[in-house]
């Protein structure tokens, strides 16, 4: 059974999730600000948080920020903030996925099982994987970049192997989405996958402007190499 920490400030919303959750298998423990969020966290290890930014007693982006510097436990940010800079700065600070509210919630579940696979292989098996200067060691969920370790966080990871995994082939979203989400495109805000791939970019990229690796087949999708 998974632990998630909860934590938002809406009684309705955290109330009827957590219900939710429960009943999905999960053991859920509710913060209603941060500084119950950080009680909690010295307390107990969790699996996953799940973090609303808008906090009565600060911003949710600096407990976002104090997890990673403390750990890989996973984060999945929840918000109402749909906005594409918003979505970069979460993931800038470490959260492994973004959502927008408002939900669903087999969006949000689909989601967490996703993100807590933890950079399981999606159909890799123990494999080194190359595209052009870009090696996947699956075994090790490890990324190097010109014998250089890239950090990726899960669905950053989960989404390279999905494309290297069918490199020379046009993905389209509802195929990406599918494979790393486990949901269809109509669950996920159209900014979400457009940052994934961005951040992928500025990562693996000489050049995240004029991309080699993950290039955009305009009307259709993406595709990695050639």
């Amino acid at each position: 059974m998974s632990a998630i920490l909860f934590v938002e400030d809406d009684n309705t919303i955290a109330m009827g999730v957590e219900y939710s959750l429960r009943q999905d298998g999960f053991q859920v423990s509710l913060a209603y600000r941060l500084e119950e969020a950080r009680d909690l966290l010295e307390r107990q290890p969790f699996d996953l948080v799940l973090l609303d930014l808008g906090l009565p007693d600060g911003s949710g982006y600096a407990l976002c920020k104090e997890i990673r510097a403390a750990g890989d436990t996973p984060i999945i940010i929840l918000s109402a903030r749909d906005e594409e800079s918003s979505v970069v700065l979460g993931l800038d600070l470490g959260a492994d996925d973004y959502i927008t509210k408002p939900f669903r919630l087999r969006e949000l579940i689909s989601r967490m099982k996703a993100v807590l696979r933890r950079r399981g292989p999606v159909e890799a098996g123990d494999r080194t994987l190359t595209c052009g200067d870009v090696t996947v060691f699956t075994q090790q969920a490890k990324v190097y970049k010109n014998d250089r370790e890239v950090f990726l966080t899960a669905l950053e990871y989960r989404l390279l192997l999905t494309l290297i995994l069918n490199q020379g082939r046009v993905l389209t979203r509802s195929q990406i989405l599918g494979s790393i989400w486990d949901v269809d495109e109509d669950f996920v805000n159209d900014n979400t996958l457009t940052v994934y791939i961005k951040r992928l970019r500025e990562k693996l990229e000489d050049d995240p402007q004029n991309p080699a690796l993950i290039k955009t087949v305009r009307g259709l999708g993406y595709q990695a190499g050639d």
